[in-house]
């Protein structure tokens, strides 16, 4: 494998690894939109390059991708193994389609979800609702578009009508429900303990093992980075209190490389060094090993590590931290739309570039603020009803452990009842 790369001198004061300005003023609206716009963005840079090398990376574009970009393969309707998805030119991918679908079953629900939610609504909106899909520059089905890891849920909860709790369970473990999990976090936003738990709860109906578990982590992540005075280091102790088994190993190893860097460039070599031990696909992203995607307690999903690394090394900044994930290359369109959303949770929408923003609107044909409205309201309504759920068990407890408050309302109701 070589030597790791030499680390970069440690951050000055004045250096970049500390936010541009404070997050204490962001609202919960700000940060939403933030979040949900910087995860589409992070999603259409990465998509052109996803599966690629850095190397590649840099020799295909004559250097690091700092922006926007074109498909890989000018010929990408015929062009192998990407026909017949357009990737690239300000596209989101399956990452951004299936966050707006949780969202759209959110808007539902307008509660917390949990398995059951993603057999009554989630699949059926996949099989059921033309939408445009920019990747393939036609109204199709979601189902055409998600890939053999979604599709699995389609198969096992619409046709095999298995417990929804345990539909998981024999499918390929990989970034699949990670890569969707933002909204949950949001809508337990600055309670990460509550977004990993309903996370756990929804990604099993899609993911077992290591693949569900980022999941988890990934929500959490995303309620940590909306609690004020969030910093990148607070969203990765967040992450590391949580995470279980092999992610958590490898959140804390990806990240003691990425506290030794301040540049993305002379961190990939040591960030993929970090990561390899932890990563059951292997080497080369494109023919993965013998054990690629099974279960484990001692593997974890690259993808979430990686975005957490590119956070620190970014300091919460959007570009850098997008950049640095997409250049990072392999599954970088995942990578920058786990590290988009955190970085947008953290800045807020500002954060965003509008040039880009503006420009994946337009080519992918979204309303990128819709989603975040939509979602701002019902987690609004979802707070009341925890405030009202969570009085109700106070109110209860109290009677359980003062039985004179006890004695006097069951006295106070058989008078009521006698009258």
């Amino acid at each position: 494998m070589g030597p790791t790369p030499a680390s970069d001198p440690p951050p000055t004061s004045a250096g970049p690894r500390t936010s541009a300005a404070p997050t204490t003023a962001l609202t919960l609206a700000d940060r939403i939109a933030g979040c949900l716009i910087g995860a589409a963005v992070g999603d259409a840079l990465g998509g052109p390059v996803e599966g690629y090398s850095a190397e590649q990376i840099v020799e295909r574009h004559g250097g690091r991708v700092s922006g926007v970009v074109g498909p890989w393969n000018e010929d990408w309707r015929t062009a192998r193994p990407l026909a017949p998805y357009h990737k690239g030119d300000g596209h989101v991918t399956d990452d951004t389609l299936m966050t707006h679908a949780l969202i759209r079953v959110y808007g539902t629900v307008r509660d917390h979800l949990d398995a059951y939610a993603v057999a009554d609504h989630l699949v059926p909106d996949l099989i059921s609702t033309p939408r445009w899909i920019p990747e393939l520059e036609a109204e199709a089905l979601p189902l055409q578009r998600i890939f053999l890891a979604e599709k699995w849920m389609v198969a096992r909860l619409h046709y095999g009508h298995v417990d929804p709790r345990e539909a998981g369970t024999g499918n390929i473990v990989n970034c699949g429900a990670a890569m969707y999990m933002a909204p949950v976090g949001l809508v337990n936003a600055a309670h990460p303990a509550a977004a990993y738990a309903e996370a756990i709860d929804v990604a099993g109906a899609h993911q077992s093992s290591y693949g569900r578990e980022a999941a988890g982590v990934f929500a959490a992540a995303v309620a940590a980075a909306c609690t004020p005075d969030a910093t990148p280091a607070s969203v990765v102790e967040t992450c590391l209190a949580l995470a279980k088994d092999g992610t958590r190993a490898a959140i804390e190893a990806v990240c003691d490389v990425a506290a030794r860097h301040r540049e993305p460039e002379s961190a990939q070599r040591g960030l993929r060094d970090a990561i390899a031990p932890f990563d059951t696909v292997g080497p080369t992203y494109r023919s993965p090993s013998l054990g690629a995607r099974r279960p484990s307690r001692l593997h974890a999903i690259e993808e979430l590590p990686i975005a957490l690394g590119m956070l620190l090394i970014g300091g919460g900044d959007y570009r850098r931290t997008v950049l640095g994930s997409v250049n990072y290359g392999r599954d970088c369109d995942s990578i920058a739309t786990m590290s988009g959303a955190l970085a947008g949770a953290l800045g807020g929408e500002s954060a965003v570039p509008v040039e880009w923003s503006d420009r994946v609107a337009e080519a992918s044909r979204l309303d990128l603020h819709a989603p975040a409205r939509e979602l701002t309201q019902v987690a609004y309504e979802v707070f009341t009803r925890d405030t009202e759920r969570r009085r109700a068990h106070e109110t209860a407890f109290t009677y359980l452990t003062e039985p004179h408050l006890m004695s006097a309302h069951m006295t106070a109701r058989h008078l009521t009842d006698a009258r």
